[in-house]
């Protein structure tokens, strides 16, 4: 075998990190981090370490598939016909409804150039602003809250800069699991120097928590408070920099009169921490050396994000602390390349360049470049309000591209009745497993990663070039081409007697196009080539013409890119969340992040390995909330909101507070009957239109569904999930996951109020072979109890519990031992929750340590052996790698009371 390398980055989250791919020309067969990449310096996370994992070629999309009828089933076709099709379809609704009956979503895993091509594509040719992207979601508090308060949407910092400062606030992300990289510097930074001082702002109580010298368990929704109650003691204490503020900002004076009135036992009570630890949060913001600030959704999914993002940032100007080393408001993105995606003004409201879509000299720039008449003025929808009007029908045709609209969306019911009206709709994707597959009338293979170049620009406005390591499978396509080849084939109807606004034939040709519309601007990077980025290694922006190097901070200078050069202070006051507790729905339901999962799953949900960790959807309550609704760790719930319900197993967590509830946001419909965001609610901030994904009020009902099925079939599981997926819709509960790691198995439990129909479990045992063979039956019709295991070559291969549930556990793990030994087989179908004797474990340990594949169990037998924490480093090898375990094994460590170890 011919192994080769290829330097690449990560396609996941917005740290960017340099990955080095190692494959044979046709397959990927490893991942390591690249040493030399400014980003990561040779560190990845659990997700990023196992991308070689995921993607398993049997979720791919690698045809066109057509389907000309809503009640029709997609069907094979060729490229040509494919794009012909659309292009007709395109044309005529644009010449009968108008350019803007047409719409494109599109994502922040595209890269730069896949950007820049939609971007022209909509607004230059079709002539409408309906163009957003799922970074709407994520990122657009962060950008109006930079545009507003600094003039630029630029974070102004370096990844250096954690290292660097005496205080970082980190508000609104679980950063050991969105941001583990990053973490790692931090935490390191924090071990040479442990003077640092690091402040937690977040409602519950993360893995993030145990880095922090001060945790602000806050209420959800009262960010603005705590931060006008800080900006209220910074004044009174004069813990701030008189003569920045006089030469370098305004409206302080209006911001003052605001402030006034948030004292502290007023935002105490608002925010429901002590005056004790908001006087303590102030001192170590109004005295520290540098301060530092990292936040990521939990500021910015708001009805008050941009508020929130304004009211973080006025810290920085009343105290200076921005345009220097260790120092500076800095948004961490949530996708690889959201940052590129507001560079190429790939949001509703934005054009390339940094430029505003409603400003008509910012319109009539770019439309002299790209050599149109003009640009559309209407202005464009954002994401929730495109949803609606492909609903109520003004939108007749929809381009979704590499993003999962049918389980990220808030409100899944009224995005599904969308997509389901909606009379075309193309889903360009490289996933064809995805909740929005089935709405497709159209699917496009796409390239995914690994499989394309082009670019992308990280947290900190770092460039790198993404190359190619092995060709696409299928017939997929990288998504620049498929947008330029339908754009050149809508042109000749739309505009047939013009030249071809569309003349790309490699990626490297539309960046050097775009990056002209960023010249002598405050992100310029006329500077920068793929070729360049190969010669000196990724670079940050701004990079004009000319130079050799980037920039590592905006605005040392104390210019900022504002009409007089001046920061501005925002005095937006306090509004809570959109839906408060109330009697009927009393819980309060936050959603966030996984360590091992990301957004919906479209790829680590390939991956049965990144289930270990956490391996099906759990509401976490408090120990008083079990206890105040009569609930046990394991039990089912129907969590309702005002738009949906789901049912859902509960757990035991402290780490949220009474009154509250926590489920992971990577649960869709696929892996949990209805999906997360069937409860979360569309409203969203009037500035920023991020919709309020992390609030929403909820009530627990409960459930009785004593007939419950469990399943378990080895080998090929996407295929098993396809086919056995739609046969749960029968269940009012429905949880899937994948387990095992060389061995991949496809996990069902569902559970129902009565047995289904014989048929619909005859169907399921086909699918888990299941009906003939090497099988292990048992029935009893009366009592609707029906098991079967699968035994080959010695050891169990599937397993059907259907009525009488209780052996799963031990079940699994003989699955996962690989054994079924001739003395236990007599007693695998008998109603026991423990094997006879005790023989053999039961499948409720966890993975640990992804990386080095370390259970739960073996870190806690070395912690009780006297093993610290460099010792089950050493031994077991835990925490070595990407560090996401190092949290949870410290908890460990400080919980048990450990014997002396003998040296």
């Amino acid at each position: 075998m011919n192994r080769q390398t290829t330097a690449s980055t990560c396609c996941y989250c917005g740290v960017g990190c340099g990955v080095l791919i190692e494959h044979d020309g046709e397959r990927i067969l490893g991942v390591s981090g690249d040493p030399a990449h400014p980003a990561n310096f040779g560190k990845l996370c659990s997700k990023g370490s196992t991308l070689h994992l995921t993607g398993d070629l049997a979720a791919r999309a690698l045809y066109p598939e057509l389907r000309l009828g809503k009640g029709l089933a997609r069907s094979r076709t060729d490229w040509d016909t494919a794009l012909e099709h659309t292009a007709n379809v395109f044309a005529a609704t644009i010449a009968e409804h108008g350019p803007d009956s047409v719409a494109f979503y599109i994502s922040g895993q595209l890269l730069t150039e896949d950007y820049y091509a939609f971007n022209k594509l909509a607004r230059a040719l079709v002539g409408t602003n309906n163009i957003d992207s799922n970074s709407r979601l994520c990122m657009s508090s962060a950008v109006v809250g930079y545009k507003r308060s600094l003039g630029a949407d630029a974070p102004p910092c370096s990844y250096e800069d954690l290292e660097l400062s005496d205080c970082v606030m980190i508000v609104g992300s679980n950063m050991a699991y969105a941001h583990p990289v990053l973490f790692r510097r931090l935490e390191e930074a924090k071990s040479r120097r442990p003077q640092m001082k690091v402040i937690v702002i977040d409602p519950r109580r993360t893995d993030t928590c145990d880095l922090a010298d001060l945790h602000l368990a806050i209420l959800p929704g009262t960010d603005v408070a705590l931060f006008h109650g800080i900006l209220h003691l910074l004044l009174w204490e004069d813990w701030v920099d008189r003569d920045f503020i006089s030469a370098h900002t305004e409206g302080l004076a209006a911001l003052k009169t605001l402030v006034r009135d948030y004292t502290p036992q007023m935002v105490s009570q608002l925010c429901g921490i002590s005056i004790e630890q908001l006087q303590q949060c102030a001192e170590w913001v109004g005295t520290s050396p540098s301060f530092l600030s990292l936040w990521c959704m939990g500021l910015n999914q708001s009805t008050a994000g941009s508020a929130k993002n304004s009211a973080l940032i006025n810290l920085h100007l009343a105290t200076g602390q921005i345009g220097r080393p260790g120092a500076g408001p800095f948004s961490l993105t949530g996708q690889p390349n959201a940052m590129g995606g507001r560079e190429t003004g790939s949001l509703s409201n934005l054009l390339p360049g940094h430029r505003d879509a409603a400003n008509p000299e910012h319109r009539a720039e770019v439309a002299e470049y790209w050599g149109v008449e003009s640009l559309p003025e209407a202005p464009g929808l954002s994401a929730i309000e495109l949803f609606e009007q492909v609903r109520s029908g003004k939108i007749k045709a929809l381009w979704i591209a590499c993003t999962n609209p049918a389980q990220s969306m808030p409100d899944q019911s009224a995005v599904r009745t969308a997509l389901e009206a909606c009379p075309f709709v193309v889903l360009q994707e490289a996933f064809r497993t995805t909740e929005t597959a089935a709405f497709a009338d159209l699917l496009l293979p796409a390239a995914s990663w690994g499989e394309k170049e082009g670019s992308v620009t990280n947290s900190e406005r770092r460039i790198s070039h993404v190359r190619k390591a092995v060709v696409a499978p299928g017939e997929a396509r990288p998504d620049w081409a498929i947008t330029v080849d339908f754009a050149q084939r809508l042109e000749k109807r739309l505009r047939p007697l013009h030249a071809s606004l569309f003349s790309f034939d490699q990626p490297s040709q539309l960046f050097d196009e775009f990056k002209l519309l960023t010249r002598g601007r405050d992100l310029d990077l006329s500077g920068i080539s793929h070729a360049l980025i190969d010669e000196i290694g990724p670079q940050q922006w701004p990079f004009p013409a000319g130079a050799r190097q980037g920039t590592a901070r905006l605005y040392s200078d104390g210019i900022f890119p504002t009409s007089n050069g001046r920061a501005q202070f925002i005095a937006d006051p306090y509004r809570a969340a959109k839906e408060q507790r109330d009697a009927r729905f009393p819980l309060t339901l936050l959603t966030g992040r996984l360590r091992d999962q990301w957004h919906g799953m479209s790829r680590t949900g390939t991956a049965a390995q990144l289930f270990g960790h956490v391996s099906e959807a759990v509401l976490s309550l408090h120990p008083d909330e079990m206890r105040r609704h009569r609930l046990q760790s394991g039990d089912l719930v129907n969590l309702k909101s005002r738009r949906g319900a789901v049912i859902v197993a509960v757990g035991s967590d402290d780490s949220v507070r009474p009154g509250q509830a926590f489920l992971p946001m990577h649960w869709g419909d696929r892996f949990l009957k209805g999906g997360v965001n069937s409860l979360t609610l569309p409203a969203f901030d009037p500035l920023s239109k991020q919709p309020e994904l992390k609030h929403s009020g909820v009530r627990l009902e409960p459930v009785s569904l004593p007939w419950q099925l469990f399943a378990l079939i080895e080998g090929d599981v996407q295929r098993h999930l396809e086919t056995l997926r739609p046969l749960c819709e029968a269940f009012s509960y429905v949880s899937i996951s994948l387990v095992g790691r060389e061995r991949p198995a496809l996990l069902i439990r569902a559970a129902s109020t009565v047995a289904p129909d014989p048929q619909l479990l005859g169907e399921i045992d086909q699918c888990l072979a299941l009906l003939e063979g090497p099988v292990l039956a048992y029935d009893d019709p009366r009592r609707a109890i029906g098991k079967r295991v699968r035994i080959e070559n010695g050891r169990i291969t599937a397993i059907r519990l259907a009525g009488e549930t209780l052996a799963q556990h031990w079940l699994q793990s003989l699955w996962l031992e690989g054994r079924a030994d001739e003395q236990l087989r007599r007693w695998l179908l008998a109603p026991m929750s423990a094997p006879p004797g005790g023989a053999g474990a039961i499948a409720t340990d966890k993975t640990l340590c992804n990386c080095e594949n370390v259970s739960l169990n073996a870190v806690c037998a070395g912690i009780r052996q006297g093993m610290d924490l460099q010792a089950l480093k050493t031994n077991l090898r835990c925490g070595t790698q990407c560090g996401s375990c190092v949290p949870e094994i410290k908890r460990l460590l400080a919980a048990e009371t450990r014997p002396v170890a003998v040296i």
